[in-house]
């Protein structure tokens, strides 16, 4: 007999139990009937313990049709579940094939989903509405490509792969997310070159000023669609991992450690958009084609950074991920002893129908599928909590997609300092917030009624938080737009951008490069500024437009000068950034409670299924129409519109008053309903025994003596 020594994640009980050959009396000895049917169609024998089944045989789910083990019992082989592709199973490989081993990789794969979709995407938004001259919406149909992709393929990858082979359904969609990122960066290179048509004086006062109209505006327009292919790529490669992989953790490793393991996968997920934040707002410092020398600067409102590179680097990343996760085998060594050991908490109805789930053939063909269907419709618990993350989901989608450009607006930043400004604050507040509720089930061992009170709470807490939104930052004073250029208040919805001062500079509408006056007036463009001149500062590399008429109106000094970019906020960020983080905190840190409730509420067979249905639940009502809604709302605060040859392009300026009412309003809404959904769901489950019962006392010993006679009876 040998042992093991224990770990973290290992079962106290004798292991590796050397098995006596065939033609041994001491296995005759041993033969029992194999009764118990758990899933992978294996058959474990009837134990009265936990420690029963590491000594007890285990045998083939064929051979007990053929011969009811009559024949002996069979010992399940190690060999089956090695590390590695097809026969090339090196023994270096197997210092991995551990849950802490699968876990990493799956880290790894998380973290790029994350930083790929939610993190470049919602970082260059600005930037690809700018270069392909897109709407909001139309971005947000981009955004939202990626969760129609995944319900479309979610019940199929769901249903099927949740009997299969699931690190082979894991690897394969990394694999083809991977292919995703390819296509996304893809019209970068099939498009020609990013040109700023601006007259000879760089859109400065001078006569005669034309521009000739591009054809190509709505052709660009149209490479919305190859950006919605890598997205749907995106979203099919995506699909397994949120399914399958959160259920082959929580089937290799024991239920205490169960929401640890998968808090630190979801922190991972959340990690990866931070991470994308910071990284493609740093790549949008740089012009998107690298080498060409530019007179603009990033904070040059016309400035399109290298977006695309980002999405390179990850999508040969992601390629590369899929290799390991492809050579993991069915199932981990030493997982059939968690299986045993878990306790269902799983909702009981009462015509106890959720017992059909229990037999090892239900699921594997087709036909089951309404039936598993219809027992995840008949769980209110379940139901409940598909409503409540949708809910959540819409909110979540809307802020991660628009976040950035809402910093932007309300502070005057850049493209790349909002993005960066947002990164620093998803980083601790949602990868923080996803550990610590999995660090909460774990150790205060929650139950499924404590976890949804939990997420209740958090929803509340959130929710007080929204009303922060009542506060929002004035807009800089911008003259034609926000003011007249004498300073008197100019009406909302209307526009004029000629004065006195620049009535003969000729000043083109399709020009947008807003410069900053002496006078701390924002204007439409250096020309719209009456400035007739301009030197350049070699210290600092700035230029400085001067002899400004409209400017020297307003400026007692006389200086009469701009500068190219928008004028500083000196609008207060400390209150408004501070709740902001409280928000998202209490948001993610009911996910992973929420996300474990779910997997407890239903029966073990149908865990990958019902996630499924709830990610396809979550993202129909809540990812999918999020960003769409959002897109419409913040389209709906604009002030001034790009035009282009007398077509609507993008949005230049937005109403920052505007925009903070409708994000108020969404947020009450989407935080409200969760709060409902959560206080009328109550789980009924079976009671849980009592250790300190006599009953479960004598139990226990009972058992103990069984495992210690079974010990002795091999020598």
């Amino acid at each position: 007999m040998s042992y093991n020594s224990t770990g973290e994640n290992e079962f106290n009980s004798p292991q590796n139990l050397t098995v006596p050959s065939a033609s041994s009396p001491v296995e005759n000895s041993v033969k029992e009937p194999c009764t118990t049917p758990l899933s992978n169609d294996t058959l474990y024998s009837n134990t009265n313990s936990p420690s029963d089944s590491c000594v007890k045989p285990l045998c083939d789910a064929a051979s007990e049709k053929k011969s009811q083990c009559n024949e002996g019992v069979k010992y399940v082989s190690s060999e089956g579940v090695k590390c590695g592709w097809g026969a090339f199973t090196p023994a270096c490989l197997q210092f991995f094939n551990t849950p802490k081993g699968v876990l990493l990789f799956l880290c790894v794969a998380s973290f790029l989903q994350g930083m790929i979709v939610n993190g470049f995407i919602n970082t260059v938004i600005t930037s690809i509405e700018r270069r392909f001259d897109l709407h909001s919406y139309q971005s947000g149909l981009i955004a939202s490509s990626y969760d129609i992709a995944a319900c479309g393929c979610l019940t199929f990858v769901s249903y099927f792969g949740g009997n299969g082979h699931k690190p082979r359904w894991l690897g394969w969609g990394v694999l083809i997310m991977g292919v995703g990122s390819l296509v996304f960066a893809l019209p970068h290179f099939t498009t020609s070159q990013y040109e700023v048509h601006l007259p000879k004086e760089n859109g400065m006062c001078s006569s005669n000023q034309s521009m000739p109209c591009a054809e190509s505006v709505s052709i660009l327009s149209n490479y919305r669609f190859v950006f919605m292919l890598g997205q749907f790529l995106h979203g099919i490669g995506a699909t397994p991992l949120y399914t399958l992989g959160v259920t082959y953790l929580d089937e290799n490793v024991k239920s205490n450690y169960s929401p640890v393991y998968i808090a630190i996968f979801y922190t991972a997920a959340i990690l990866g958009p931070a991470a994308g934040y910071l990284v493609g707002g740093m790549f949008l410092n740089i012009y998107t084609h690298i080498g060409k020398q530019m007179d603009l600067t990033p904070d040059n409102t016309l400035w399109v950074g290298a977006w695309w590179i980002g999405f390179l680097g990850a999508g040969a990343a992601a390629l590369l991920t899929a290799i390991p996760i492809l050579g993991y085998p069915r199932r981990l060594p030493g997982s059939q002893r968690y299986i045993i050991m878990r306790v269902s908490e799983a909702h009981q109805l009462k015509d106890g129908s959720q017992e059909m789930a229990s037999d090892p053939a239900f699921g594997k063909t087709v036909k089951d599928l309404p039936r598993s269907l219809l027992l995840l419709l008949k769980n209110p618990t379940f139901i409940f909590l598909c409503l409540a993350g949708a809910t959540e989901a819409t909110l979540i989608a809307g802020m991660s997609t628009f976040g950035p450009k809402f910093l932007e607006s309300q502070y005057s930043l850049s493209a790349s300092e909002a993005a960066t400004l947002f990164g620093y604050l998803v980083v601790p507040a949602g990868g923080g917030g996803t550990f610590l509720g999995g660090f909460i089930v774990n150790k205060f061992k929650l139950r499924c009624s404590r976890i949804i009170k939990l997420c209740l709470l958090c929803t509340v807490t959130s929710l007080l938080a929204v009303f922060i939104f009542f506060i929002h930052c004035p807009n800089m004073p911008m003259a034609g737009v926000t003011q007249m250029y004498d300073r008197r208040i100019l009406l909302e919805s209307s526009l004029n951008l000629t004065a006195a001062c620049n009535t003969e500079c000729d000043c083109l509408r399709e020009i947008y490069s807003p410069v900053c006056g002496s006078d701390d007036i924002m204007y439409y463009s250096a020309c719209y500024a009456g400035c007739k001149k301009k030197k350049s500062i070699l210290d600092s590399g700035k230029t400085v437009y001067y002899e400004c008429s409209c400017v020297l109106e307003n400026d007692p000094s006389g200086f009469a000068q701009a500068i190219p970019g928008k004028c500083t906020s000196s609008c207060e960020r400390t209150v408004l950034l501070l709740f902001m983080f409280f928000v998202i905190f209490f948001t993610f840190l009911c996910s992973i409670p929420a996300l474990t409730a779910t997997l407890r509420c239903v029966s073990d067979r149908q865990r990958s299924f019902a996630l499924g249905i709830q990610w396809i639940v979550v993202r129909t009502l809540g990812a999918i129409p999020g960003p769409i809604a959002f897109g419409s709302m913040i389209d709906l605060s604009c002030l001034v519109w790009q035009d282009q040859c007398g077509e609507q392009g993008s949005c230049y300026v937005y109403q920052n008053s505007a925009m903070s009412r409708y994000t108020l309003v969404a947020g009450i809404v989407y935080k409200v309903m969760p709060s409902y959904y959560f206080t009328f769901t109550s789980p009924s489950l079976p009671a849980p025994p009592n250790p300190n019962s006599p009953s479960f006392k004598n139990k226990s010993q009972l058992q103990e003596n069984q495992f210690v006679s079974k010990i002795m009876a091999r020598f």
